[in-house]
């Protein structure tokens, strides 16, 4: 999948601090190229799943985000993603943890965010940042 924003864009949205390609999952497809992008993964990077210590867009639980400008001059936001398992005990509480860290990004309107479970979720679409952070070179 060939990413829209080039790595001088992100650093220019991001900050040079902000912005470190390993920390990219291979696999999310975004809405990249929308103003909103920036602070919207921003936002995300604030979610952590409480059984591991790596946020879960580092750790490839988001699978796609959709920015979708409206006539109110806001942009509605529908975010699908995974869990590490159909088991995992905050399944009922993460979408709502996702959604409420993406409610307060300003120009957001209404946020939706899907659990799916095709495909799975593997260790591959980690991050090389959240391979390191969890001792796992896959």
């Amino acid at each position: 999948m060939k990413q829209v924003a080039d790595e001088a864009m992100v650093r220019n949205a991001l900050g040079d601090n902000g912005y470190d390609e390993l920390s990219e999952p291979p696999h999310v497809v975004a809405s990249r190229e929308h103003p909103l992008w920036a602070a919207i993964l921003k936002a995300m990077r604030e979610v952590y799943d409480p059984e591991i210590p790596v946020n879960v867009y580092e750790l490839g639980l988001i699978y796609a985000v959709k920015i979708i400008d409206q006539e109110s001059g806001k942009a509605d936001v529908d975010v699908k993603m995974t869990l590490t398992s159909p088991a995992c005990p905050v399944a009922q509480e993460m979408p709502s943890m996702v959604q409420s860290a993406l409610f307060p990004v300003e120009g957001v309107g209404h946020v939706d965010v899907e659990i799916i479970w095709e495909p799975p979720w593997d260790p591959s679409k980690m991050a090389e940042t959240a391979k390191l952070q969890l001792n796992m070179f896959v």
